[in-house]
Parts: structure tokens; sequence; C-alpha cells
């Protein structure tokens, strides 16, 4: 009988659940063939070593948090630039996406900080954003304003990785739910 292979998608995903779970050195064959279930054989009929996997998990978050961001928000096109940053808001938190979670980021951030690949992945990805962001706002404000309100948003995003901003009478989300309102005014 058959056994069906591991697809080498849950290979990348379990790799950036590694990496946001322990960062870069947490990426290992065997501990996510454990996980999957699979020896690591299979990751060799996909992958010649584990700088391949390093190298297409970055790869798919870079398509993901660029290219797939910008195709949902720009999907049915035709909405105003407002609603287009409220899509966008929307399109950047889905928890159960590795690919979009913060945590992810972060890692990613500070796997940067050691590794050039990562870095030059890291740097188009936020030249990518910020131009869309920019292009976004200065659909409705000035350049200027559109650099403080493109600064803003991606502080608020990575912010909210390293503190609560709920307090007594407002939990988190409202707070960042206010400050895409403040964004879009």
């Amino acid at each position: 009988m058959a056994h069906a292979r591991t697809p080498r998608t849950s290979w990348i995903d379990r790799g950036l659940e590694a990496l946001a779970a322990g960062g870069v050195d947490a990426v290992r064959v065997e501990p996510i063939a454990a996980q999957l279930g699979v020896t690591k054989g299979g990751f060799y009929g996909y992958f010649s070593g584990r700088d391949q996997l390093l190298a297409e998990m970055l790869s798919t978050w870079e398509t993901d948090v660029t290219e797939g961001v910008i195709a949902v928000v720009e999907a049915d096109s035709g909405h105003e630039a407002r609603e287009r940053v409220r899509r966008l808001a929307l399109a950047i938190n889905v928890p159960d996406r590795v690919t979009m979670r913060v945590d992810t980021e972060v890692a990613i951030r500070e796997w940067a900080r050691r590794d050039v690949a990562a870095a030059e992945v890291l740097a188009r990805v936020d030249q990518q954003r910020t131009a869309y962001l920019r292009g976004l706002f200065g659909e409705f404000c000035s350049p200027e304003e559109a650099d403080a309100r493109t600064a803003v948003a991606v502080s608020v995003r990575l912010t909210s990785y390293f503190m609560d901003f709920g307090h007594p009478g407002r939990a988190h989300e409202e707070v960042v739910e206010l400050v895409v309102r403040e964004l879009l005014s």
C-alpha cells in the first residue's frame, strides 16, 4: 500500500513555526519530521538540506506578506484608498497563518541581523510594504503625511507584539482599531 507524502508546504510551515517559536537555530529537520509524524527521509525528497528549507521559508514568507497581502487588498478593485487600508489591516491579521503572524516576522528580523540572505529578503519586504502603504495614504493625504502614517502603521504592527496596548476599559484590539481609524482620518 502506498503512503501519501507529506506536502512540501507542511515542511515549510513547520519550519516557520519552529522559527517563530525559537529562532533560526530551532529550525531542525529531525524535530520537524517528528512533529509531522514522518521520518526525515521524506524531507530529502523535497530539499537538498536545511539551507534550502531556510531559503524556501524566506521565499514563502516574502511572497505571502507582500504579493499575497496586496492581492487580497486589491481584489475586487474599485475600493477607495481608505477602504483598501481597512482591508489591509484585516489581511495582515490572520493568526492561524504562520506567515502572517507578528512572532514570525520578529524571528525573521532577528535572523536578518546575522544572515545576509535573510537581511536581503527583509529589506525587499520592508521596501515593498512601505511603498504600497505610502501609495495608499498618498491617495488621500500629502506625501509628508503619507510617510508619517506609513511609519506609524508599521510601528504599531511590530510594537503590538511586544506590548499590550490595552488598559482598563479598552482591549488591545480596540486600541489597534482606534489607531487604524486615526490613520484613516
